[in-house]
C-alpha cells in the first residue's frame, strides 16, 4: 500500500470501551467556508480516553470548516470515521469487531467510506490494512487537517463510478512535532463539561506504554491562546473545563508551567469548576499543588498514576519516581489540601514482578487509601520497549489473582472513604437526569465522586447542596437541601 501525500488545508501559522457520542457539528452542511463541491455527512464513533473525544471534537471541527456535515446517527452517513485507541489490546479487538460490522453495512452501500483515525491507525497500519482491506482511510492524530482533502478525492472516486475496493486506501500517518491544531476551533457536543487539550505527544518513554510511539513528542499550547479558549467556553455556557494532555502537568510556555497555567484559567470570570488529567508524579511541582490550594475554580481532586508500589517495578517501567518519592508527594498533597481526593491507575504482572513486589503495591493502596482506582492487569504492546526488551513472564493465571485482590482491597477502601459521608453536605454540579430513575439527576462533587438525588427546581448545570443519607463504593446518595 502506497502512503499518498495530502495536501495541508489550512495556513498553519501559529495563533471506554463503549463509543462515545459524536460531536455534534452543523446540521445544514454549511460552513464560513462555504457549501464544499463534494461535502459528506460524517459520523465519528469514539473509543478510548478524554483525549480521543478531544480529537473527534477537533475532527468535527476540521470538517464543518471545510463544507462536510457530521451528523448524529450512522444511518444518515456517507462516512464512518472509527477514532480509535492503542493503549490495550482489548481496545483494538473491540475497533477491528466493530469495523467487521461496519463492512457489511459498506456490502449494502458501497459508496459509503470507512476511515479509521488516531492512536490504532498509527500503530497498526499493516495488520490494520491486512485485517481490514475494506478501509478506505487511515489517519494518525498529527494527520486531521487532511481529512477534508481524502474525503474529497475518495468522492469523486464514488461520483466517477470508480469502485473504493479498486483503490489504494489514503494514509496519514507522518508524525508531526510542530502539530498542536492552535487554530482549529473543535465542535462540542453540548453539556456542561469541556474536554481543552493544552498538550499533545508525550515525551516520557515508559516501557509499557505505546503512546510516545503514536501521538508523537511532546507540545505545549501557548497559554493566552488557551485562556481565550476557556473564556470561550464559558461563554458558551461551560460550567466545568478539564485540562487533557498525557502527561498535562508537564505542560510548559516559555517561562510559563502548569502552576502558572492553572492561576490563570482559574481566573476566567464564570468558570465554576476546572480539573485536568492525567498528570504524572515526577511533574507534580510545588507550583501545581499551590494553585489546586488556593485557586477557588480547581477542583480538590487529582488522578495521580502509581502503577506500581514497589520502587524496583517502577525502576522496570521507567516511571522516574520511586515509591518512597510517591509516597512523599501524597504526604505534601494532603498536607497543602486536606480535603483532596485522589484517585490512581494501577497494573499489576508486569515483566518480573515477584510476590513481593506485588505486595508493595498492595501495602502503597493500603497506606494511602485512594478514594477510587482503575486497575489492569499488565497487557503486552506491540512495539513498546517492555514488548522489545523485557518478557512477559507472569503468568495469567497469577495476573488475574493478584488483580483481584487489589480490586477487593479498593472496593471495600473506596465504600468506607464514601460511608464517612454520611450525614455531610457537598456541593454537587448537576451533571443530567439518571440513568436508573427518570425523576433524579446525577452528578459531581468537587471530588469527582458521583451524587445521585431527587430532582429539584434547579437545572442541569446548577450547583446544588446535598445531604449525604446512603453511600455505595462507587456514588453518594442523597436529598438536595
Amino acid at each position: 500500500m502506497k502512503d499518498q501525500t495530502l495536501l495541508p488545508l489550512y495556513n498553519k501559522d501559529k495563533q471506554s470501551d463503549l463509543p462515545h457520542p459524536p460531536p455534534q457539528g452543523s446540521q445544514d452542511g454549511a460552513s464560513s467556508a462555504g457549501t464544499h463541491a463534494h461535502a459528506r455527512r460524517v459520523y465519528i464513533e469514539t473509543y478510548g480516553c478524554q483525549m480521543n473525544v478531544s480529537d473527534s471534537e477537533l475532527m468535527a471541527g476540521i470538517l464543518t470548516q471545510s463544507g462536510h456535515q457530521t451528523v448524529s446517527h450512522l444511518d444518515d452517513a456517507d462516512v464512518v470515521l472509527v477514532n480509535t485507541c492503542a493503549i490495550r489490546e482489548n481496545a483494538e479487538t473491540k475497533v477491528i469487531n466493530r469495523l467487521k460490522h461496519l463492512n457489511h453495512r459498506k456490502r449494502r452501500h458501497p459508496e459509503l467510506i470507512i476511515g479509521v483515525c488516531g492512536c490504532m491507525a498509527q500503530h497498526l497500519r499493516d495488520k490494520l490494512l491486512d485485517t481490514a482491506p475494506y478501509v478506505d482511510l487511515v489517519m494518525g492524530p498529527d494527520a486531521y487537517r487532511n481529512l477534508p482533502v481524502a474525503l474529497d478525492s475518495l468522492a469523486r472516486g464514488v461520483e466517477s463510478h470508480v469502485s473504493l475496493t479498486d483503490r489504494d486506501p489514503f494514509l496519514g500517518l507522518r508524525l508531526d512535532k510542530n502539530e498542536d491544531y492552535a487554530d482549529i476551533a473543535p465542535i462540542r457536543k453540548e453539556g456542561i463539561r469541556a474536554w481543552l487539550t493544552i498538550q499533545r505527544g508525550c515525551d516520557k518513554m515508559c516501557t509499557f506504554c505505546i503512546v510516545p510511539f503514536v501521538r508523537g513528542r511532546e507540545r505545549s499550547l501557548p497559554l493566552k491562546l488557551l485562556v481565550e479558549d476557556v473564556e470561550k467556553l464559558v461563554d458558551q455556557g461551560f460550567k466545568e473545563v478539564v485540562l487533557l494532555g498525557q502527561t498535562v502537568n508537564s505542560y510548559h510556555d516559555d517561562s510559563a508551567d502548569f502552576g502558572d497555567l492553572l492561576y490563570a484559567v482559574g481566573d476566567v470570570n464564570g468558570l465554576e469548576r476546572l480539573r485536568f488529567t492525567s498528570p504524572h508524579p515526577a511533574d507534580a511541582t510545588d507550583s501545581m499543588i499551590d494553585a489546586m490550594a488556593s485557586s477557588p475554580s480547581v477542583c480538590k481532586h487529582l488522578h495521580l498514576p502509581l502503577q506500581s508500589g514497589s520502587t524496583e517495578v517502577l525502576d522496570r517501567m521507567r516511571r522516574t519516581y520511586t515509591a518512597e518519592e510517591y509516597r512523599s508527594l501524597v504526604l505534601k498533597l494532603r498536607e497543602r489540601i486536606p480535603d483532596i481526593a485522589l484517585t490512581t491507575d494501577i497494573i499489576v504482572g508486569f515483566c518480573g514482578e515477584t510476590d513481593a513486589e506485588f505486595m508493595e503495591t498492595y501495602q502503597m493502596m493500603a497506606d494511602i487509601r485512594y478514594d477510587s482506582a482503575f486497575m489492569f492487569k499488565y497487557s503486552e504492546r506491540e512495539g513498546t520497549l517492555a514488548h522489545k526488551a523485557l518478557p512477559d513472564d507472569v503468568p495469567e493465571t497469577v495476573k488475574g489473582e493478584r488483580l483481584e485482590q487489589i480490586i477487593k482491597l479498593q472496593e471495600s477502601i473506596s465504600a468506607d472513604i464514601n460511608s464517612a459521608a454520611v450525614g455531610g453536605t457537598v456541593p454537587v454540579l448537576v451533571e443530567g437526569e439518571s440513568r436508573r430513575d427518570a425523576d433524579r439527576y446525577h452528578g459531581k462533587t468537587d471530588g469527582f465522586k458521583t451524587a445521585v438525588f431527587p430532582k429539584s427546581d434547579s437545572g442541569i448545570g446548577a450547583v446544588v447542596n446535598v445531604r449525604i443519607d446512603n453511600t455505595t463504593a462507587h456514588t453518594l446518595i442523597g436529598q438536595v437541601v
